[in-house]
């Protein structure tokens, strides 16, 4: 027999007799635990170069990966029902198909299950605290126990909310209540409460915060911490966060320039009339502020900020819990957002006083387009957009048993269409298998990223919404506003999208732009056909 292959039967042996121990060592099903926040920029966290102080987040990053190149839909409604159905919003509904009922209001097909249903019969019990925004309600679609505040124009009193599907009584104003406290709180409750009787049993647990969603609103003490910090205005604190970004090697581009004309994608004068002569609808230079108009935004950031912070330390009660219930090392945590940071301005639900403390129950302060800019950094736009700034998210996994790639960048591309296959090929399904009536599943499992050195291919990943449109094909991106000609990015040059290559390339505009229309028909298509 040849020496080499003798010494492969060898190595073939021997692998056959470790493989039994391998297959022990493996984790068993994971808890899940997705964390969802709410226009929340990409450059937010400390780990994605923010000043904001995000230590349990951060600490995440840095026990597992961090995805440099994920992406939402722009929008909330449509982000959340691909990340609980694993299909673009089109396809369930829950974004516009003409001609159909469809997008906010639309209604899932009856095979577009949500995550709990379908891991229920693989032994899981599904917890759900704060924001919902998916048609129907959660116990409906699959929850075992649910926290559901409809009413997010409110932090300190709102009014619409549910356990377990059915209405509470309004929370009275001035009794200390904070949501994003509350939903911290129901989170833990639930946990408990599976400690208690179901411990044997693998848990997914969605903790939807809507902080740091509009209108702007914290404790005084949290916005205390950042007071001043924000003075210098926002051309200066976007140069600091780029230069963090760069360094930690998230993006290797350079910094887009901020589109001066481009404001809040909605249109409220009289908003502007009521916040007064202190806001500004466009990111003009902070210089040509005037010292009322400074004062006004730097106070609107600060006040984000302490948005950002007492998340972070919600969540981290959250994690003490699982910590102390022993569920930690085998708990997959994923934190993301649903969108890019908004530069909406509006005034909505209990209106603004403008006498009243900013940040307080009576104020109904938005971020703006200005600050906007600062939480998207780099990128270009905002929510609503599909440029990178509207759908770039951060992407946390932190897994201490399933993930030994701990404190590595992944830049291939990912969209939340990725995460219930994900979560469904961890819970011991086939996320590919074929069901009858049911289309196939456009996302992959990002599993194999989690391991050192691990990737995921996508063959193209695509948006629209309210207009704007893209496609991404390997590095190269196709992408327009709604109502303007297609712009052409290669974006492993230029992830920031501030060269257009339209012009010169031509047959890849063509190429790209039917394949953009040929799975905008096919979602269509999907949609139009189901019951």
């Amino acid at each position: 027999m040849r020496p080499d292959r003798a010494h492969s039967l060898l190595i073939a042996m021997v692998l056959s007799l470790l493989a039994p121990a391998v297959a022990a060592a493996a984790p068993a099903r994971p808890n899940v635990v997705i964390v969802l926040a709410d226009d929340l920029g990409y450059s937010d966290l400390g780990c994605y170069g923010s000043e904001i102080q995000t230590p349990r987040l951060d600490a995440l990053a840095a026990g597992g990966v961090r995805f440099t190149s994920f992406y939402n839909t722009a929008r909330c409604w449509p982000s959340r029902a691909a990340i609980l159905t694993g299909y673009y919003a089109q396809e369930v509904r829950r974004d516009i198909v003409p001609g159909i009922p469809s997008g906010g209001r639309g209604r899932r097909p009856a095979w577009a299950k949500l995550l709990p249903e379908r891991l229920r019969p693989l032994g899981y019990r599904s917890y759900h605290s704060g924001k919902w925004h998916v048609d129907g309600k959660p116990l409906a679609n699959g929850f075992d126990h649910s926290y559901y505040i409809e009413d997010l124009g409110r932090y300190f009193n709102p009014k619409v909310l549910y356990e377990d599907d059915q209405r509470l009584p309004p929370v009275r104003p001035g009794s200390g209540f904070y949501t994003t406290a509350a939903i911290a709180d129901h989170a833990i409750g639930y946990l408990d409460n599976h400690a208690a009787h179901h411990n044997d049993d693998p848990f997914f647990l969605y903790v939807a915060f809507n902080a740091p969603h509009f209108p702007l609103q914290a404790p005084p003490e949290d916005i205390a911490r950042y007071k001043g910090r924000y003075d210098k205005g926002w051309e200066a604190i976007r140069a600091e966060r780029w230069a963090r970004i760069r360094k930690m090697g998230l993006v290797d581009s350079r910094l887009s320039d901020v589109e001066r004309e481009v404001g809040p994608p909605y249109h409220f004068p009289e908003a502007l009339k009521t916040l007064g002569p202190g806001e500004v609808n466009r990111p003009l230079p902070w210089s040509s502020l005037t010292a009322e108009q400074r004062a006004f935004q730097a106070s609107k950031m600060e006040i984000h900020a302490a948005m950002v912070d007492r998340m972070d330390r919600e969540l981290g009660r959250v994690l003490d819990r699982i910590r102390s219930m022993g569920a930690w090392d085998n708990t997959l945590i994923l934190f993301l957002s649903d969108n890019g940071a908004s530069a909406e301005i509006m005034v909505r639900d209990d209106g603004h006083d403008p006498k009243a403390p900013a940040g307080s129950a009576r104020s109904h302060l938005c971020l703006g387009p200005g600050w906007s800019n600062v939480a998207n950094t780099p990128f270009r736009r905002h929510k609503t957009w599909v440029h990178e700034g509207g759908i770039s998210t951060p992407l946390i996994a932190h897994w201490p048993k399933g993930i030994p790639a701990r404190g590595e960048l992944r830049h291939d591309p990912g969209h939340v269409i990725d995460l219930a296959p994900t979560l469904l090929a961890l819970a011991g399904a086939d996320p590919e298998e074929p069901r009858p009536g049911v289309p196939p599943m456009p996302g992959k499992s990002l599993v194999p990223s989690f391991a050192h050195d691990g990737s995921v291919t996508h063959e193209s990943i695509w948006w629209e919404h309210e207009g704007n449109r893209a496609i991404r094909l390997g590095d190269w991106k196709l992408v327009a506003a709604k109502g303007q000609p297609w712009e052409l990015f290669n974006l492993s040059t230029d992830r920031t999208e501030t060269n257009d290559l339209s012009a010169r390339e031509p047959e890849r505009v063509r190429e790209l732009s039917d394949r953009w229309q040929k799975m905008h028909d096919e979602f269509a298509a999907i949609a139009k056909s189901s019951d």
